[in-house]
């Protein structure tokens, strides 16, 4: 009597473990597996994972504070592996299954950190791994792992599967390495003509400068991962207030950020662009004014003496509006003396267009008086000492030499190599109209005016003939 009572109730509680192993092969996405052998839902074809893997029905199925099943996976204590409990509808807010165990550090010959998760392709629980042994000491090592652990468990529990996102775990590529590719393709887009020369300058100016900071201030970030909007903006208040920069100087090097984590996000290093939210400090006007009538006529009286090639470089700046690092781009080939025009061709132009401007009848006087184009054709107009050479002079050369002359002449600060062009721009207006000026500053509109104008193709003669002021 009393074995026959036994034998019904171990078949009531097999029939209902075996109900819940096919609620659970259901909810695993393995419906077929389910109706026809329920058994092999939940088995894994590697050896068991550690302890800490769950496995959790959802809500919509057993109802609110419903009796569920929870199966521990792992460790075995000498009791029933299944242990009945009741859980709250509110800790099961969605249908899916969690399978994953937690992130362990192991120690030994070598150091790593794995945790099993379940892949659904191959339909069984995985061991995914990471090594510790590039870090030589232990305490670093801990520190790291301790790290690791943490990012990875929070991952994991909002839902991440290193086996469906798997290239998101380049986060943990060494950042020193992430920086060297960043540089690499850099210098890429320069040779192919895709960045301009004075751009792949700045952008590397700007990682050195990051790279200082992490060397002087210890930071110590390993990966990639760990460069975050704290660390960027850490950054950006050690330019304001150890290195002194300018409201300007630190926006430039928020926007190169920006544009770093954007190549960063785009390669799978990072998940989203940590610079998003980071404002933009209120600049200053920018310091720069145009020279006066006077002005003009000092410095040319001034260079004519002491040197006449950077005076042909103040004149081209004045007459032509061509950017200073445009201007170093130029060939003799390039200047048209019987149409009295230059070319800027598109590869040199900071639009990528290429377009014509009106050389003015006194800066070609004085080229012939500096014998300029007794130089080849391929000669840059200004290469070393300003003079025509088959090497274009160096980057801010036209600065250096303003500056000197600049302190010189004993003027302000806000008298610029740049206040030229506006000098030129506003002269010729002045003059000619500002529709002229426009067409000669290859301005697809009139910002000085903000007033917006057809562009004419063709340069009139009254750019070649106008009698300015230097």
């Amino acid at each position: 009597m009393r074995n026959s009572k036994n034998s019904r109730t171990f078949a009531a509680a097999k029939k209902k473990h075996r109900g819940v192993e096919q609620l659970v092969a259901r909810q695993a996405h393995n419906l077929e597996v389910a109706r026809s052998n329920p058994a092999s839902a939940t088995k894994n074809s590697e050896k068991a994972p550690a302890d800490g893997a769950f496995l959790i029905s959802g809500a919509e199925e057993l109802g609110q504070n419903s009796e569920i099943m929870v199966e521990s996976v792992g460790e075995s204590t000498g009791s029933s592996p299944t242990k009945k409990m009741t859980i709250p509808e509110d800790l099961l807010s969605t249908a899916r299954i969690i399978e994953f165990t937690l992130p362990r550090l192991h120690t030994g010959k070598n150091w790593y950190v794995d945790f099993f998760a379940y892949d659904p392709v191959s339909d069984r629980m995985k061991r995914k791994k990471y090594m510790l042994d590039r870090t030589r000491k232990r305490s670093e090592r801990r520190t790291m792992a301790t790290l690791l652990i943490s990012n990875l468990t929070q991952r994991l529990i909002k839902g991440w599967n290193p086996w469906v996102m798997n290239d998101s775990t380049r986060h943990l590529a060494p950042f020193p390495e992430v920086m060297k590719n960043y540089r690499d393709y850099i210098s890429a887009l320069e040779v192919k003509g895709t960045m301009k020369h004075k751009t792949a300058y700045d952008y590397m100016s700007r990682v050195r400068s990051l790279e200082e900071y992490i060397e002087e201030c210890h930071v110590g970030i390993r990966y990639v991962y760990q460069f975050d909007r704290t660390m960027i903006v850490d950054y950006l208040d050690y330019l304001i207030m150890d290195k002194d920069v300018s409201a300007t100087t630190r926006n430039n090097h928020r926007t190169w950020l920006s544009t770093l984590c954007t190549w960063l996000v785009e390669r799978k290093y990072i998940d989203r662009n940590p610079c998003e939210g980071i404002h933009m400090l209120r600049e200053r006007e920018k310091k720069r004014d145009a020279l006066t009538a006077a002005a003009l006529t000092r410095m040319r009286e001034y260079l004519y003496n002491k040197n006449r090639y950077f005076l042909l470089a103040c004149m081209m700046e004045y007459y032509t509006f061509i950017r200073p690092d445009e201007l170093r781009h130029i060939r003799l080939g390039d200047i048209s003396i019987r149409n009295r025009e230059v070319t800027v061709p598109a590869e040199v132009a900071k639009n990528h267009r290429e377009r014509r401007v009106g050389l003015n009848k006194k800066v070609i006087r004085l080229m012939v008086e500096l014998n300029t184009f007794d130089a080849p054709s391929h000669y840059y107009l200004f290469g070393e000492d300003l003079r025509p050479g088959p090497e274009m002079t160096y980057l801010n050369s036209f600065r250096y030499e303003w500056g000197k002359m600049r302190k010189a002449l004993r003027w302000p600060d806000s008298y610029q190599f740049y206040s030229l062009k506006d000098s030129g721009i506003r002269d010729l207006a002045n003059a000619e109209g500002v529709v002229v000026a426009r067409d000669q500053a290859g301005h697809t509109d009139v910002a000085i005016t903000n007033r917006y104008l057809k562009k004419g193709s063709v340069v009139p003669d009254t750019v070649k003939d106008f009698e300015g002021a230097l």
